[in-house]
């Protein structure tokens, strides 16, 4: 491999490592919602929805659910020291 692939190379890495820790967030504040959710109080078309959510999460591997969960307190922390 030349310099520039190997940069290339980096620079790609760097932008799915970026992606993952969004998709992290997104996946944390989704298992955070569906915990938090009384499915006695939502809408039908709500409950179908964070049912499918639900099966979806319940399908992560464990590691992955788990660094999503703390991304998402990593970013509250980091709001409540802020305030």
């Amino acid at each position: 491999m030349n310099k520039q692939e190997v940069e290339l190379l980096r620079q790609e890495i760097e932008i799915l490592m970026g992606e993952r820790q969004e998709l992290l967030r997104v996946v944390g504040a989704a298992a955070v919602f569906v915990t938090n959710s009384d499915a006695a109080s939502l809408p039908p078309g709500v409950v179908n929805a964070a049912e499918v959510l639900s099966e979806t999460l319940n399908a992560l591997p464990e590691e992955t659910l788990k660094d999503a969960l703390e991304s998402v307190q990593a970013e509250r922390d980091e709001a409540s020291a802020k305030a």
